[in-house]
Order: structure tokens, then sequence, then C-alpha cells
């Protein structure tokens, strides 16, 4: 691990910190674990306890926290703070522009600048990568489908398989060819063993800046728009349309043909019939807005300790 000064920790976070100039961090770890070499943070206020027994040289604390301990950098935003730093000083992980030898690029296809392809990734004819995106191996990038800009996409990423469109003809399921793509925009990152399957006409869209966790399962023709969250294991069927900042909780399924407005919040292993307004909350199955699964909850409660 490098060896960083705490005045240039301080400064590229603009922080508040009165202890000793002198001191340098070595690298970053939790609460529990830091050593005094080691930088630190108080990312919710549930570990404040944890403050009087860490042993880590500096912490990344709340501007308002109660104490004056002179291990403290002030910050507006603690846990924005600790991402700025690792990205800046500790993150010796990063992927290396590249192409790896292992990997199979179809001809056609245009890969822009600072662009790495790790092992066994495959892309096909006509696909469009932007500058510095990052594909771990065996990523999948079926044909014709467009990554935009600084994307990440982890292993076993699947990026245009069919979507599930069949018609039933004289008793048998017929499959309708899938023909348009899928296009992810700027500054997206895709978990690892998550799909994105292509259109059957047109486009599926993942928006700028949004981040899909592992497992997702993302149907064709979908479109999410900007700078939202879907966590793991999350599953989106055809045509359902998400806006801007929309956050899906884990194991969230969504019907198709729905409009999930913009900022919605969806609670983990809820099952989403309808379309849901902007800054609506849901939760449960199937799901209500929350604050009316919070009075049924009460009620069902009252109920129960009645009886008993």
């Amino acid at each position: 691990m490098p060896a960083v000064p705490i005045k240039e920790i301080v400064a590229l976070v603009g922080g508040r910190y009165g202890g000793p100039d002198d001191r340098v961090i070595r690298g970053v770890a939790t609460l529990t674990d830091a050593s005094e070499d080691q930088l630190s943070f108080l990312g919710n206020l549930f570990y404040v306890p944890q403050l009087s027994t860490t042993h880590a040289g500096a912490i990344l604390v709340p501007e308002d926290l109660d104490g004056n301990d002179a291990r403290f950098i002030r910050v507006s935003k603690p846990h924005a703070a600790l991402a700025e730093i690792l990205d800046r000083f500790f993150n010796l992980r990063r992927a290396r522009p590249g192409i790896s030898p292992q990997a199979s690029i179809a001809k056609t296809a245009k890969v822009g600048a600072n662009v790495a392809v790790s092992a066994f990734c495959s892309i096909g004819e006509d696909v469009e990568i932007g500058d510095d995106t990052i594909l771990y191996p065996n990523v999948t990038i079926y044909d014709g489908c467009k990554i935009g800009r600084r994307c990440i996409l982890h292993s076993g990423v699947i990026i245009g398989a069919d979507g599930f469109g069949f018609a039933q003809v004289g008793g048998r399921h017929r499959k309708i060819p899938q023909i348009g793509i899928a296009r992810i925009e700027d500054d997206v990152e895709i978990g690892a063993n998550s799909c994105i399957d292509r259109a059957a006409l047109g486009e599926t869209v993942i928006g700028e800046g949004t981040k899909i966790d592992n497992l997702v399962q993302v149907g064709h023709n979908v479109r999410i728009g900007k700078h939202c969250l879907i966590v793991a294991q999350v599953g989106i069927a055809g045509s359902t349309e998400l806006g801007d900042y929309v956050v899906a909780a884990g194991q969230a399924g969504f019907s198709g043909h729905l409009k999930i407005g913009n900022r919605a919040q969806v609670g983990g292993g809820a099952a989403v019939f309808h379309d849901i307004p902007d800054g609506t909350k849901v939760i449960g199955s199937p799901a209500i807005e929350f604050r009316e699964y919070a009075r049924r909850d009460m009620m069902l409660k009252r109920l129960l300790a009645k009886k008993r």
C-alpha cells in the first residue's frame, strides 16, 4: 500500500482536521480492524460506540458529530469522502487498459481508447464500446449492442441475449426473432452474472450513471433511467420503464409494461404489478405504498395481541 500524508487526504476531501500534520496513512480499514497507520470512517451512527475503541490513525466523521478526538477528519458526507480517497490513493486493483490475447473480438467491433478487455470476453459483430470502459473476464456482448464510456461490466455479464419472446402457434411456442439491441449509456456499472436482454424491436436501454448489482435480469425493451440503483436478484419483465433515480432493493420483481416514476423506491422482495407514481415508496407482495403497508402491519399486530 502507498504511504499518503494526512495533509493530502484532508485537502482532497476538503475536511477539517486538528491532529498531527506529520501522520502518514498506509491503508484503509473498518473501525474494528484499523491500525494506527490506517484511515477508517463512520458511515452510520450505529457504530459511534466503536470510536472509543478503534485504533485507527484517522477517522472520517460527519461535520456535526460530537466529540473532539484529534483523529477526526470532519466532512459533510463520510461515505462519499471515503470513495474519493480510495479511488485516488488506494485503488490498486483497477483494471489496466488493454485487450487480453484470450479475448474474442469481431473485426467489425469498435473499441474506444483506454478500454480494458479481460480474458475470455466475447464481443460480437458491430458492437460499440466507449472510451475508458472495463470488461472483466467472461463478459459477453452480442452483435450490434452499444456500451458507453467509463462503464464497468463485471465477470459473467451478458449484454444482448435474446429477450423471452414467443407466440403460440398450433399448440407450440414459436420464437419471435429479437432483432433490436441493448444500449448501455455512460458511467453504468453492471454486477457479475447480470443479464441485459436485447430488444425485440428497437432498444433495451440502461441510463447514464445507473448501477446494477449482481444477478439481475433485465428483460427485452426495458428502459431504465439515469442514476438508478438496482440491487441483487431484481427481475424486470419486458417493456417496463423506470424513471431516473429509482431504487429497487434486493429480489424486487416487476411485471411487464409498467411505468415506474422518478425517484420511486421499491422495497426488498416486493412484487410490483402496477405503475408507481413519482417519489412513491412501495413494499410487499403485491407491492403497496409503504405507509399503507405499515398501517396494515400494525393492525395485524394489534389483532394478534388481542387474540393472545
